[in-house]
């Protein structure tokens, strides 16, 4: 693991919402604490309704993690852009949140431990 990245197993069962849906919920998810950043939790893809997401054509780099692809959450009301990402193939060090999506908190999204 990177020195400046720490991921671990998240306590509990975590739920991300959007739009008054339940996009996912997870007792999988992972904890992942970066210096100078607060900690945010990844979830197994698997445990996330994928339909409500679009891919983006964003991307970012990231010099502890690699390239981010990110996700618009399509709603039946409003599509919020750009609001998860993913590391598909992160750097070695990082491995553990491969394929794992993250979502940008905000008024319209949230992440909660159940």
């Amino acid at each position: 693991m990177s020195e400046h990245v720490k991921i671990r197993a998240a306590e509990g069962t975590w739920v991300v919402r959007a739009g008054g849906a339940v996009l996912g919920e997870s007792s999988q998810a992972l904890e992942v604490s970066e210096t100078g950043h607060e900690p945010r939790i990844y979830f197994p893809r698997d445990d996330i309704a994928t339909a409500f997401l679009d891919p983006s054509e964003m991307t970012s780099t990231c010099p502890r993690k690699g390239e981010a692809s990110y996700f618009s959450i399509v709603t039946k009301s409003t599509t919020i852009r750009d609001a998860a990402w993913s590391y598909e193939g992160p750097l070695e060090g990082v491995a553990a949140i491969a394929g794992y999506l993250c979502f940008y908190e905000s008024d319209q999204v949230a992440v909660e431990q159940l």
